[in-house]
């Protein structure tokens, strides 16, 4: 089993700034996004993190991540994951949950409602699952891209999406996905899956302190 799971959450794009879904549309990162990324990296290189040089290095391959990966330091050893990649939201892709509810559906809840001609959250919880079991596994997971990587007692960083590193986080717990609404999540931001008393557990969440100086400008 992994020793911890880095999660982070990709930078800033025009779509996050505004709050609109961005599922497998390949919105790149704004320049702000671009400077959180390097935040991030700047922090995961100095103690305690050291550049986490033994780590397993994961990336969902759309490009807010891979470019997120890569500023931070960490893409020449990253390896695409297309189990990393977010919700399909199907024909609510690029729309706001306040347009959403004013125009389609009053009282509409992702987590609750689905998307139609989209994923189905079970999908997306099914497709985590299979990614998790693998890290879980004595020997890591084969990935036909590259050879295979031991994750048993090594640290693993993933560079994803909003919710898909909600539900990851969800079902690492053991909760149904639908408990992700409560893990509330920025762009850019740090978290840290780890183990209490040999029970998966959350040691750090939604961390963007090294984003404070960006903010204050």
């Amino acid at each position: 089993m992994p020793a911890r799971i880095v999660l982070v959450r990709h930078g800033e794009t025009e779509w996050s700034a505004t709050g609109r879904h961005t599922g497998r549309t390949d919105i790149p990162l704004t320049e702000e996004g671009r400077a959180m990324a390097r935040a991030l990296g700047a922090r995961l290189a100095k103690a305690p993190w050291n550049g986490l040089p033994d780590a397993v290095v994961y990336t969902s391959p759309l490009s807010r991540a891979r470019e997120t990966c890569e500023l931070a330091g960490f893409g020449d050893r990253a390896v695409d994951r297309p189990e990393l990649m977010e919700w399909d939201y199907g024909q609510y892709e690029g729309r706001t949950g306040v347009d959403i509810r004013a125009t389609d559906h009053p009282g509409w809840l992702i987590w609750r409602d689905g998307v139609p001609g989209g994923e189905k959250l079970s999908d997306v919880a099914a497709r985590i699952d299979t990614f998790l079991a693998g890290l879980n596994d004595e020997h890591g997971t084969p990935h036909p891209d590259t050879t295979t990587m031991h994750c048993a007692d090594r640290d693993v960083v993933l560079f994803a999406h909003g919710h898909l590193l909600r539900i990851l986080t969800a079902r690492w717990l053991g909760l149904p996905p639908e408990s992700a609404q409560r893990f509330k999540l920025g762009t850019a931001a740090l978290s840290v899956l780890s183990w209490e008393y040999g029970l998966p557990a959350v040691e750090i969440w939604n961390d963007t302190s090294h984003l404070q100086e960006l903010q204050a400008h």
